[in-house]
């Protein structure tokens, strides 16, 4: 069913920005807004705007805005109605459901919430599983041999699948669930050849249920405990609508918080890793379960901090095997680290030898930066072979060059040419090479482009530089602007506020850009209802795109600092402090605008005319036309301080 609007309402009034937003990504103050790494794509530089008084976000680097149920539907990959509850749950709101909808509207609306459903479903029949006599003597028995305390189980809802083919299947049945719902959710596999033959995926196995970052299991990996050869070790959840592997990490949500507030990430290989480093009383640690890391899951880390330190095996053939997920850090804007294991050891198998405090010292203490961890693994080859180390070079240099920022990069520079003995200008000549051939700068490209589209349509731009329906469009954006911004305000000396002022004196005017078009019926309707409509009304209407441009106008991303006032006494006229003329200003530039457009088309008419050898009335008439509003635009053009030579 659908949630009720009294439910919806009251997590509209409860909601705070930063509170919701906190839960994802670390912001710092600068002025009166928040400001992050945008989540949504990559960047070194914050450029992701969160206004706590306005209750809205902006990204200026790749235009992402909202509220914060969108944020939550964005970030979470979700529906409203999902986020809704999401948001509620966080904040002790009891959901009610509206009975309004039909059954098949809620079965189409709702699909990714029942499969959410029915894997917690699962995640609770599997940890059940522990208590009976078969996961007690197998699974239960199996992590206590490992240390696993009761505590680390609850925290990760450690479980356990039974021996027989259907055990999930008929108790998910007897709960209510339908089998097509199970088998998109990953929990059940229908038998080749035979499609009336489904049983479960995960049998005999210990499971660690995979986590969303908001705490909601998205999928399952099962170790296997006997030593059959025809089994693998482990078995995971296939990709479903609501699993996408390439975007989650094994333990990020029981890691987040500490990721946060350790600032560094500890990357690990398998689950058993992550929770026996737990065990050692270190939160702050993700696996990428065995899989090649991703652009996802690297953006995944970036939300919480820059800082990352891969645990390697002690194994040095699959060290240089998984060097290539360096680089990708690298690439992603993180600082990597690397520590690696003696030999024989891992992650998992050294914290239980050595015990928590010992283990926490071993990983402060050979912590080391990619570049000497790099130059570290390949050192005994190169010492006696010129061609090996001018090789290492080469990919030591190709590793620096993924590092996107540039200062860094001449860091690292400088530090390489130390360790490999070698000058610095030729560490340098290489690095531009490298970066000379490289095809990795689409992403610098693409945000300039952003960036530069942003400031046009903020600035009025020169004629020359831009189409005229693209002035005209942003001449419609600053009457809408003004409007959004500063419409309920009241005029000095005047009886009218500068809503009624803008509308009044453009009422026989029609805008050409269809989003500005439909904000301005909109406000024109609530004006009639006797209502001036704010900006809070357009961003709650729950169309998006009216949203997301109403953020786009009432985001400011530069702001005057107080202190040039309070410290250095000087004020700046802002346009609020003379609306009136503010106003008056836009409406001269968009009838300007508008006049113009009338002296293109009448100037195409006597074209069209002369060519089609029309009577000369017939042309004298659009002439005149033509100079008629040739006047007007003079006069508007004194009004507004323009000499045209």
């Amino acid at each position: 069913m659908g949630i009720s609007k009294l439910t919806t309402d009251r997590v509209k009034e409860r909601m705070d920005i930063e509170e919701v937003l906190g839960d994802y990504l670390p912001m710092k103050k600068k002025g009166q807004n928040l400001w992050a790494n945008c989540p949504f794509h990559g960047e070194k530089t914050p450029s992701f705007s969160i206004s706590p008084a306005k209750q809205i976000y902006k990204c200026f680097g790749c235009g992402k805005a909202g509220d914060p149920i969108q944020f939550v539907m964005d970030i979470e990959g979700i529906g409203f109605q999902e986020a809704i509850k999401h948001i509620a749950g966080r904040y002790g709101i009891e959901v009610e459901e509206d009975e309004t909808r039909t059954p098949e509207q809620n079965e189409a609306q709702n699909e990714r919430e029942s499969l959410l459903i029915a894997l917690g479903f699962a995640r609770d029949f599997f940890v059940k599983n522990l208590q009976t006599p078969e996961g007690k003597s197998i699974g239960l028995s199996y992590f206590k041999e490992r240390g696993f305390t009761p505590a680390i189980i609850e925290k990760f809802d450690l479980g356990y699948a039974l021996e027989g083919w259907d055990n999930l299947l008929q108790g998910a049945k007897s709960a209510g669930f339908r089998e097509d719902i199970l088998l998109k959710a990953g929990l059940i596999l229908q038998k080749e050849g035979d499609a009336t033959r489904v049983y479960d995926r995960f049998r005999n196995r210990v499971i660690f249920p995979i986590h969303n970052i908001s705490g909601k299991p998205l999928g399952f990996g099962a170790r296997i405990l006997t030593k059959d050869k025809n089994q693998p070790k482990y078995i995971n959840s296939p990709e479903t609508p609501v699993y996408h592997k390439s975007d989650v990490l094994y333990g990020m949500f029981q890691a987040k918080k500490a990721i946060r507030e350790k600032d560094n990430c500890y990357l690990v290989e398998g689950y058993t890793d992550v929770v026996s480093l737990h065990l050692s009383g270190i939160e702050n640690v993700v696996a990428s379960s065995g899989t090649s890391l991703t652009d996802g899951q690297i953006k995944l880390i970036k939300r919480f901090t820059d800082q990352v330190t891969v645990l390697y095996d002690g194994d040095a053939a699959g060290i240089k095997a998984s060097l290539r997920g360096i680089d990708l850090l690298l690439e992603g804007g993180l600082n990597v680290k690397a520590v690696v294991f003696p030999d024989g050891e891992d992650p998992d198998s050294y914290s239980r030898k050595v015990g928590s405090q010992a283990f926490q010292d071993y990983l402060e203490n050979n912590s080391r930066d990619f570049i000497g961890f790099k130059i570290g693994l390949y050192k005994e080859e190169f010492v006696k072979n010129p061609i090996r180390k001018a090789e290492v070079i080469r990919e030591v240099v190709q590793s620096i060059g993924k590092i996107p920022d540039p200062i860094i990069r001449s860091v690292y520079a400088k530090e390489a040419s130390g360790l490999l003995g070698i000058e610095e200008d030729i560490i340098h000549a290489e690095l531009n090479k490298t970066l000379l051939k490289s095809q990795k700068d689409h992403y610098n490209n693409k945000q300039d482009d952003l960036f530069a589209e942003q400031a046009m349509e903020e600035l009025i731009p020169d004629e020359t530089a831009t189409s005229f329906s693209e002035i005209l469009r942003i001449q419609e954006r600053e009457m809408v602007r003004l409007l959004v911004n500063y419409g309920w305000q009241k005029l000095v000396d005047e009886e009218m506020h500068l809503c009624q002022y803008l509308l009044s004196e453009t009422e026989e005017l029609e805008f050409t850009t269809p989003i500005y078009n439909k904000i301005l019926s909109l406000y024109r309707s609530n004006l009639l209802q006797g209502e001036i409509p704010t900006s809070e009304y357009f961003i709650g209407l729950g169309d998006q795109e009216v949203q997301k441009e109403v953020i786009d106008l009432i985001t400011v991303r530069h702001e005057v600092s107080h202190h040039w006032a309070d410290t250095h006494q000087i004020i700046i006229n802002t346009e609020s402090d003379d609306l009136t003329l503010t106003g008056f200003k836009s409406i001269l530039r968009l009838k300007r605008k508008m006049v113009q457009k009338l002296m293109e088309e009448a100037k195409e008419k006597i074209k069209n005319a002369e060519a089609e050898h029309l009577d000369d009335d017939k042309v004298h008439e659009f002439q005149v036309i033509y100079f008629e509003l040739k006047k007007v635009q003079l006069e508007i053009d004194k009004e507004l301080g323009i000499v045209i030579g």
